[in-house]
């Protein structure tokens, strides 16, 4: 999974966090990316009251997301955002897998 984090320099623009899901179709057929968007949808949500209070999320599944159980993805999420919140303020921050 990859995930980019963009906290903008003027803060009044969102008064809350944004969280989006880009979920292709090399992921797999229909049902298969509605899994994995429900499962990221459920993990991001327990996750944005880490997230500054005016940034914008995007988590991007990778076909292996198909593939990953829930513990999978809840710790290669983590892994992601711990990566992009070590970006610089004003900036998209990336986490990715190799």
């Amino acid at each position: 999974m990859v995930v980019h984090l963009l906290v903008p320099a003027t803060p009044e623009i969102l008064a809350t966090p944004r969280v989006g899901f880009v979920v292709s179709r090399a992921v797999g057929p229909a049902v298969t990316r509605n899994l994995v968007k429900r499962r990221l949808r459920h993990l991001a949500r327990e996750r944005t009251a880490g997230l500054p209070p005016h940034g914008m999320l995007v988590v991007r599944a990778l076909p292996a997301a198909a593939m990953a159980t829930f513990a999978e993805l809840s710790e290669e999420l983590d892994r992601c955002l711990d990566k992009a919140r070590g970006g610089s303020a004003g900036s998209p921050a990336k986490g990715a897998t190799p």
